[in-house]
């Protein structure tokens, strides 16, 4: 059974979780930096987390401790674009141990990964709202709800955007 994004929710196994997408919408030709939500039947990855913040957290998919110097890469000319790096080798990339709370847990969402195109996008994850205001391209839930979820799902799990 797939996860499934209609419009601004989302649907699994008999739970709907208001959510939030990119402020460019669903696309099917997504690029780097247009803020649009990748259109597909995707794969799920690894979950990342703040264990300063959150206790581990109970899923059946692999789990890695959020450190200060992640990163993602979204430098389109890198060799380690749309992966996840050390942000004192690699400057170009997202901040995964950020100030605020939207990754203190998040599901990569395995877009662009296989192979990994450049410049069609990078760092597409199921991370943490409070207030649903569209994203840069990635799906926004409450904790309670990722919590919930990341309890249900596993790594053979879908994702229909």
């Amino acid at each position: 059974m797939n996860i499934i994004i209609k419009k601004r929710f989302l649907l699994y196994k008999g739970y709907k979780f208001k959510c939030s997408i990119g402020k460019s919408g669903i696309k099917k030709n997504k690029k780097e930096g247009d803020k649009a939500t990748p259109q597909g039947i995707l794969s799920v990855g690894k979950l990342y987390y703040r264990s300063d913040r959150l206790k581990k957290i109970n899923t059946k998919l692999s789990c890695k401790k959020i450190k200060k110097n992640m990163g993602w890469c979204n430098d389109p000319q890198s060799s380690k674009y749309n992966k996840e790096v050390n942000r004192k080798k690699i400057k170009n990339s997202e901040k995964l141990f950020r100030k605020d709370y939207k990754y203190d847990a998040f599901i990569v969402i395995n877009y662009n990964s296989k192979p990994v195109i450049k410049n069609k996008g990078s760092a597409i994850f199921l991370h943490l709202t409070k207030d649903y205001k569209p994203t840069a391209g990635c799906i926004a839930i409450k904790q309670n709800d990722f919590l919930k979820l990341a309890k249900i799902i596993n790594n053979k799990t879908k994702i229909k955007i």
